[in-house]
């Protein structure tokens, strides 16, 4: 195993206790209090210009959140990488949708509030934050643990 693997290793494990401590704990046979009923999970990985992460934390500890929760997005959890040069520029969050059209229809909603709009505009005043996005979108195995 190389040490660039470790880190994708890493990834499953950080999902499952993400989701875990999300709704509790469980047997593998029981659902976790509090869990979705079915849904998706999404995961996204936001690449930042270079020194901009900082400002992309900021605008999703003050605002995005919030903004997702009030357009249907459940927000699940969020990370920074522990690779030194990742760990510059990268944010990665998972988020939970009642389906793949409801989280389509979540983000066009997103992306038309005046309060997103604002929030964008003030983070960016110094240039542009996010570089490129990468989503993923996941559903929960018939073995898993929580589902």
């Amino acid at each position: 195993m190389t040490r660039r693997s470790l880190p994708l290793l890493l990834v499953p494990a950080a999902l499952f206790a993400a989701v875990a401590g999300l709704f509790g704990t469980a047997s593998s046979q029981d659902k976790p209090a509090g869990a979705p009923k079915g849904g998706v999970y999404e995961m996204r990985t936001y690449t930042t210009l270079e020194g901009r992460l900082d400002a992309l934390n900021a605008r999703f500890r003050n605002h995005t959140l919030k903004l997702f929760e009030k357009h249907g997005m459940k927000n699940v959890m969020y990370w920074t990488p522990t690779d030194p040069e990742k760990s510059k520029n990268t944010l990665i969050y998972i988020l939970w949708h009642e389906s793949e059209d409801a989280a389509k229809k979540s983000f066009a909603a997103f992306g038309a509030d005046p309060d997103w709009k604002k929030a964008r505009d003030e983070s960016e005043k110094d240039g542009t934050i996010v570089a490129k996005v990468e989503s993923v979108f996941m559903k929960t195995t018939d073995y898993s643990p929580h589902k």
